[in-house]
């Protein structure tokens, strides 16, 4: 998805104890700066807060636009995160038409509703409820997202960068189904994870280029819920509906549709309000590499990004075989 232009606002809510170099790299208010080599025993706490903002993209698709260009430091190796929520067909059945994509994977998952996909490799299908659709860019693709009218279109995409190595990586399509979701559940939660680990479980894919960690966590009214991660990765939520606390020295209140970065510590703790609380995890570490960003295409330089659109004009943008030539 987004097809389109991307909107430079921030929708920057809040800034708390940390702030962020132009590597990507998060540095809390002493300067230190964690390596990822030993075990803090810390919970995360609240590090920056980021409203986003509504935006039409696509053939006329609206969206709230969580994440885009002006977070990209902060959020590295995370790019781009959009979420749709809407009950009204008119507001996303124009959809996504064939467009490219260079040097990024685009992850979309689906809590309810229906998008037809097709590419450039043949692929075709449906993301349904419940289900995920990983699809690596790599060096060149073509696809068009088609979502179809349903009682209720919720969910989000994600675009995850690609390292300089791995810009020109084959393109690879993945079409993770609900039933290959695992769900663990403990009392007061229920967790499904899409890719990584948790609990002992293994989602369908762990990122071959990124080891992305990302988990859709339900939690009861009241509901405590923590976990252990790595203490090197970038860590946010994108709370999907209600509230919560982070548990954490200083707290902090966690609002709905808002996308949450943490600092530094090898935990996350999170406790839901009166009416519960859902919202999406995601982390992974960051790559701390020059980004050249033109709508669906992101490499490393303004000289790429040139070519990308060159051979868009002239018709040699896909590479079957994924190869630089």
């Amino acid at each position: 998805m987004a097809a389109g232009d991307l909107c430079l606002s921030s929708g920057r809510e809040e800034t708390r104890s940390c702030v962020h170099d132009r590597r990507g790299s998060r540095i809390n208010a002493a300067g230190f700066v964690p390596n990822g080599a030993e075990p803090m025993n810390k919970n995360r706490g609240i590090c920056e807060v980021v409203a986003g903002s509504r935006q039409m993209d696509g053939a006329g698709v609206k969206l709230l636009r969580v994440l885009g260009p002006a977070q990209t430091s902060a959020f590295d190796p995370f790019l781009l995160l959009d979420a749709f929520d809407s009950r009204n067909p008119d507001d996303y059945v124009r959809g996504f038409p064939w467009h490219p994509h260079r040097g990024i994977e685009t992850v979309t998952y689906l809590i309810a509703g229906d998008v037809e996909h097709g590419d450039s490799l043949g692929n075709s299908g449906h993301i349904r409820d419940g289900g995920c659709q990983w699809m690596t860019a790599g060096s060149g693709i073509l696809h068009q997202e088609m979502p179809r009218a349903s009682p209720r279109m919720l969910g989000l995409q994600l675009w995850v960068n690609l390292p300089r190595a791995d810009k020109w990586a084959r393109p690879q399509y993945r079409d993770i189904t609900a039933d290959r979701v695992p769900v663990v559940e403990k009392p007061g939660s229920a967790v499904r994870v899409v890719s990584g680990e948790y609990g002992g479980a293994r989602g369908a894919t762990q990122g071959d280029y990124v080891k992305t960690l990302l988990l859709d966590v339900a939690l009861q009214p009241g509901a405590r819920w923590s976990a252990a991660v790595d203490p090197a990765a970038t860590l946010f939520l994108y709370t999907i509906q209600g509230e919560g606390v982070c548990c954490c020295d200083g707290g902090g209140t966690i609002k709905a549709r808002r996308a949450v970065l943490f600092g530094e510590g090898d935990g996350i703790a999170v406790e839901a309000g009166g009416t519960g609380m859902r919202f999406m995890l995601f982390a992974g570490r960051p790559l701390r590499e020059p980004i050249a960003w033109g709508g669906p295409i992101v490499m490393n330089t303004d000289e790429e990004l040139d070519r990308a659109f060159e051979e868009i004009r002239n018709g040699t943008f896909v590479r079957e075989s994924g190869a630089e030539v």
